[in-house]
């Protein structure tokens, strides 16, 4: 496999669900990956919103509550809305980590919730409750226009995308 080139388009998209978390403000929650051992640098494009694979029988918006408490320790969400497609990006060929020779990338559907919690509820370092690993080594509460431009170039389409769909909701709902 070439580097730069997609993975197998004959390959399914593994599903996931993907979270826009928004504060009282209107801003919405980015994290920044842990780095893993051997990865290239990124140049501060290593942020990204909580997203994870739905498990076999679970619903996309249970997923998504799941995930963003696996990743922030965040359990007190209000639903906003939810993206009305699957969004999906292909990884590029030396992105495929542990997915390759199996999925060509992720189609996820996307939900916006509003953070009704305290902030000293968010805790990357031992998110829920310390029963999960860290994804994130920072976060921090971002301007809409500014996310696609802090993700890995390959799901930079998708957060074009999200940003057209629920910053408005969520400005509209601060």
């Amino acid at each position: 496999m070439k580097k730069g080139r997609a993975l197998s388009e004959d390959l399914p998209y593994r599903r996931c669900a993907g979270v826009a978390l928004v504060n009282a403000a209107g801003a919405v929650f980015i994290g920044r990956r842990k780095k893993e051992r051997g990865s290239p640098e990124l140049a501060g494009r290593d942020w990204q919103m909580p997203q994870g694979g739905i498990d076999e029988g679970e619903s996309p918006v249970h997923a998504a509550k799941r995930e963003l408490y696996e990743e922030t320790n965040v359990a007190k969400v209000a639903l906003l809305a939810e993206a009305p497609q699957w969004l999906s990006y292909d990884l590029p060929g030396e992105a495929g980590g542990r997915w390759r020779g199996r999925y060509r990338g992720q189609t996820q559907k996307w939900f916006l919730f509003r953070h009704l919690g305290p902030e000293s509820e968010i805790d990357i370092h031992l998110p829920a409750e310390g029963k999960h690993a860290a994804e994130f080594r920072d976060w921090r509460w971002e301007q809409w226009e500014a996310l696609p431009d802090l993700v890995v170039p390959f799901k930079r389409d998708v957060y074009v995308e999200i940003v057209k769909l629920f910053a408005p909701i969520a400005r509209g709902a601060a």
